[in-house]
Parts: structure tokens; C-alpha cells; sequence
């Protein structure tokens, strides 16, 4: 049994566009609940998705508990041995109170990708495999977010490329979710259920594509 991990915002939590953090779709519905069913018997996938959370801000209205970098050391400590970390985080870092270009939400990326390291959750103490996915692109409209995401929408199409250099740099896996899903309308920057069945079937391919020993 081959244990993976899906860290992450809303877009992990479920949340329906245009909803409120208790609208959430159902566990089959859910990217990490597609990504089990098209890995099957044999993975076990443990769905880790807060509304709001961050790389590794304390959040000055929404709390400290949105800081996805204090919640990961004891996630992987309660989940572990882990075979596969999947981090999906970055769109909460674009809220104007953060003030942060694409390249530095990529920095906070990659203060995750060294604290798995170093924290070695793996199998016998080993560094578990670790993929990177860029969440797709905000639309330009964003409805009564507008104030909240203030000049998020540019930085939102830099986040691939910022977040493909980082995994490069680290040496983990990466995935442009944008390459095979885009935000919903109805508040522009949540995936829809068609949305989440495409990023869970093309992440069940990517991780079949590691190359288990």
C-alpha cells in the first residue's frame, strides 16, 4: 500500500465556485477522490485541503491557522510513512494584504519542499517523492473578490513557470493544473466538478509516470 498526501487550499478542499467553504463537492467528486479511483487498489490517498490556506503566511484576518507552513510538519508527522507529497497552494498567496509576486509565492513553495526534506516522512526515514502542481489561472473576473485578489489575476498566469523553476531547482516533480483545467466563472478562481475530474486523472497519470521501485 502506497500512501499519498494532497496538501492544499479550497481547490483541494472542494469547494464549489461561487459557494462558501461548507458548499464542498462530494469525496468522489473531489480531485484527491478521483485520483483514487483511477490509481485503484493498492494507494491509499489522504485529502488534506483548507479554504484560504497559504505557502507560509500567518493570515492577518483570516488567522494563523491558515499558515500552510505551521499545519505541514505535523501532517506528515501524523500521516507518515508517505510515498508521495503533492502540494497544490499559491492561489491564497495572491491576496493583496500579501503584496507577493508569483516568484516569491514560489519561494514559499519551495520552504515546503525543504521542510519535507528535512523531516525525511518517507518509508524508513527517507524523503517521500514530492510533486509541485501550479493551480490554473484566475479569470480576469472575479466577481466581489475583485478587492480581496487586487492585481492577482497577472500573477496568477506567472505562477506555472515560477513554480517549474523552483521544482526544477529542488529537484521534485511538478504539474500545471492549468494544462487540463481552468477556474469557473461563477467566482473565478474555484475549479468545477469537470475541473476536478480532469486534474485527478491527469495527476493519477503523472504519478503511475514516477517509476516506483
Amino acid at each position: 500500500m502506497r500512501t499519498i498526501l494532497c496538501y492544499g487550499d479550497s481547490n483541494t478542499h472542494g469547494q464549489i465556485p461561487g459557494g462558501t467553504p461548507l458548499d464542498r463537492y462530494t469525496l468522489l467528486q473531489r480531485w484527491p477522490g478521483v485520483l483514487a479511483r483511477e490509481l485503484g487498489k493498492g494507494w491509499h490517498i489522504i485529502e488534506e485541503g483548507l479554504s484560504g490556506r497559504t505557502t507560509v503566511h500567518d493570515d492577518p484576518i483570516e488567522g494563523a491557522l491558515k499558515n500552510g507552513r505551521s499545519y505541514l510538519r505535523p501532517c506528515l508527522m501524523s500521516h507518515a510513512p508517505l510515498d508521495l507529497v503533492i502540494i497544490m497552494l499559491g492561489t491564497n498567496d495572491l491576496k493583496a494584504r500579501f503584496s507577493q509576486p508569483a516568484s516569491e509565492v514560489a519561494m514559499g513553495i519551495g520552504c515546503l519542499i525543504h521542510d519535507i526534506k528535512e523531516l525525511s516522512p518517507g518509508p524508513d526515514g527517507t524523503v517521500p517523492e514530492i510533486m509541485v502542481v501550479s493551480p490554473p489561472p484566475m479569470l480576469d473576473d472575479i466577481k466581489e473578490w475583485e478587492n480581496i485578489f487586487k492585481a492577482a489575476q497577472q500573477k496568477s498566469h506567472e505562477l506555472a513557470l515560477q513554480f517549474e523553476i523552483m521544482s526544477d531547482s529542488l529537484e521534485v516533480h511538478f504539474f500545471d493544473a492549468g494544462s487540463v483545467s481552468t477556474c469557473d466563472p461563477l467566482d473565478g478562481f474555484h475549479i468545477n466538478a469537470q475541473a476536478h475530474e480532469n486534474l485527478g486523472v491527469a495527476l493519477a497519470r503523472e504519478v503511475e509516470a514516477i517509476g516506483w521501485k
